[in-house]
């Protein structure tokens, strides 16, 4: 009996301290879309992205029922940093839910212009003065935004001392009025959904960029996934000679936020309560070195020996990359050298996968006898509207010609087409795409439909796969060439690819670029078949690999190509439309199907 009433006195004490709305709750998901798309309209970076925020610590005064609930302490606070911007995966600060839609947009609209210098208040003020200039749509909207907001806050004559005067100073602000200089931290107020946390201090990463393995060579189900943008920082750690002994020392033991140095053995079973723990906490602390899950992956990716390697294939090439954080082509920056395997014995597709390329090359070989309208004939089989137009105008000015060039004729003619694919080959290929099949698996098999599909339209093709170790071993697979046929020697050489390394794809990008530019074809066209983000283990990560790769499409399509990805990843389409742009890439949502679809894919850019 006394367990029942306190969980109903706990459930009632809560919902009576809960100052949200619930019934006028706005998520993050449902305004997504108009969040991004309302961002890169005012101006805002094109590479950050939108994710959930953490937990934060809520400053300011809590009411009597917060203090006897024991709630109001945390909050999430919108963030702002140099990758993302965090907001709250849900809205309910007001009892309006069109008030609620409209705090999101107001959000956007205030990261695409806030530059901070350090003071909070005066930054929000000069932010909040340069959207209204830029999107004056939204006075009306921050206007009431405000009006709402202020009714909410304490009042400056119930508080004390320093509290006090900030309260004041924050208010002035959100009125447009002048104020006393005092600075004010967000931590140091009650929580101000109208404007953001500026996240830009050195030691201050976010943990889903504190990537060091990735999850690469296990099942993409083996540990708990979050895409709640959370604050990290990085310490040293130096454990200690003995990790088996556990020292005894209980005045040490800090609480659960805090980093407590204790060494331990490695577990190799995920830690089921991994993310409710992290969920706990407002920063996570990340320590380099030690035994880890990365320490295991690290000594998967240990080069072979020069003996057990492939055969490189000529001293290779030094290429440039792009720093974002600097907006300079670093030259000679990465060494990019192509290999061949040594011992590739012969691939023998399975029944099931020899119809499937038998069915495209039937549809393909259609390709390769296809007639092409040739137009400006003065006779043919059709008549081509747009000269029979153009014809009709200038025969008002000028005398009229007695065999106008109005008709379209049929005609067999030759393609002009050359395709490079790469294929992203790197260690994360070893996940599972789904029970029976590994990714890798997956991608050799739309290598071999796709050579078997491109053989019948007699078009020049390359297939060339990649992977990374940091700057210095940028290793592409040469799998078939421009001059080679597809023949038994280029199917064992797609058979025998295996995964491993890194995805340091501006580098492949750019020697991909080389090759492509300089064949005579009039139409080149450069595929990339991959599964996830580039990344390496050095800064390779991050906006930083998103950038050098944007960099390589863009010095591709100057040089007159046409680049366009194929991806199995679903979160694609946070960052591919940032690379490839929103029609330069294809999201296979099903692996089983990505043979089929590459294929597809060709046909359609082709056509």
């Amino acid at each position: 009996m006394e367990e029942h009433v306190g969980l109903w006195w706990h459930r009632w004490i809560t919902r009576a301290a809960d100052r949200r709305h619930p019934d006028a709750a706005v998520t993050l998901e449902e305004t997504t879309r108009a969040v991004a798309l309302l961002l890169r309209a005012a101006g805002g970076d094109a590479a950050l992205r939108v994710a959930p925020a953490g937990i934060a610590q809520a400053g300011g005064p809590r009411g009597w029922l917060q203090r006897v609930a024991g709630g109001g302490k945390r909050t999430e606070r919108a963030q702002l940093d140099a990758q993302a911007l965090a907001l709250p995966s849900t809205l309910a600060v007001f009892a309006e839910r069109e008030l609620n839609r409209d705090l999101y947009l107001w959000l956007a609209a205030l990261a695409a212009v806030y530059e901070p210098t350090g003071d909070w208040i005066a930054d929000h003020r000069a932010a909040t003065a340069r959207v209204l200039q830029r999107l004056p749509g939204l006075r009306a909207r921050h206007a009431r935004l405000v009006e709402a907001h202020l009714a909410q806050r304490p009042q400056p004559a119930s508080l004390r001392g320093v509290a006090a005067v900030h309260e004041t100073a924050v208010q002035a602000a959100l009125r447009g009025a002048d104020h006393a200089e005092v600075a004010v931290r967000p931590q140091d107020v009650a929580p101000l959904p109208l404007w953001l946390e500026p996240v830009f201090t050195a030691d201050a990463v976010a943990v889903d960029d504190v990537r060091h393995d990735e999850g690469r060579g296990e099942r993409r189900d083996a540990s708990p996934a979050s895409a709640t943008r959370r604050r990290a920082e990085r310490v040293a750690h130096a454990p200690s000679r003995h990790a088996i002994v556990l020292p005894s020392r209980s005045e040490s033991l800090l609480s659960w936020a805090e980093f407590v140095r204790v060494d331990r053995a490695t577990d190799d079973e995920p830690d089921p309560h991994a993310l409710a723990a992290a969920d706990d906490m407002e920063r996570l602390t990340v320590t380099p070195g030690g035994q880890t899950a990365a320490s295991r992956v690290k000594f998967d990716l240990d080069l072979p020996s020069a003996s057990a390697d492939d055969r490189p294939l000529g001293p290779g090439r030094r290429l440039p990359e792009w720093d974002w954080r600097v907006r300079r082509l670093q030259p000679d920056h990465c060494a990019v050298k192509t290999l061949v395997a040594t011992a590739a014995p012969g691939y023998r597709p399975p029944a099931a996968l020899r119809a499937t390329a038998r069915r495209m090359r039937r549809r393909f070989e259609v390709l390769r006898a296809a007639p092409q309208w040739q137009r400006g004939c003065t006779s043919g089989d059709a008549i081509d509207l747009d000269a029979w137009v153009r014809h009709r105008i200038a025969a008002g000015t000028i005398a009229a010609s007695a065999a106008p060039a109005v008709y379209r004729q049929r005609t067999r003619g030759a393609r002009s087409l050359a395709t490079l694919l790469l294929a992203d080959l790197s260690l994360s290929t070893d996940a599972y795409a789904d029970s029976s099949a590994r990714i890798v698996d997956v991608i050799r098999e739309a290598l071999y439909v796709f050579g078997e599909a491109l053989a019948a339209t007699g078009d020049a093709f390359e297939m060339l796969g990649f992977s990374s170790v940091r700057r210095q071993n940028v290793r592409l697979q040469h799998l078939k060439g421009f001059d080679e046929p597809w023949s038994a020697a280029v199917r064992s050489r797609v058979g025998a690819i295996r995964p491993g390394y890194y995805t340091r794809m501006g580098a492949a990008l750019r020697e991909a670029t080389l090759r492509l530019a300089a064949r005579c074809e009039r139409q080149r066209l450069l595929l990339v078949l991959t599964d996830g983000k580039p990344n390496d283990l050095d800064v390779y990560e991050g906006r930083y690999g998103l950038e050098d790769t944007r960099h390589a499409v863009q010095a591709a399509r100057d040089a007159g190509l046409t680049p366009f990805c194929v991806t199995i990843d679903e979160r694609a389409h946070d960052y591919l439309p940032h690379l490839f742009g929103t029609r330069g890439f294809a999201l296979v949502r099903r692996p089983r199907d990505l043979p089929t679809r590459l294929a597809r894919v060709y046909a359609t850019l082709t056509r």
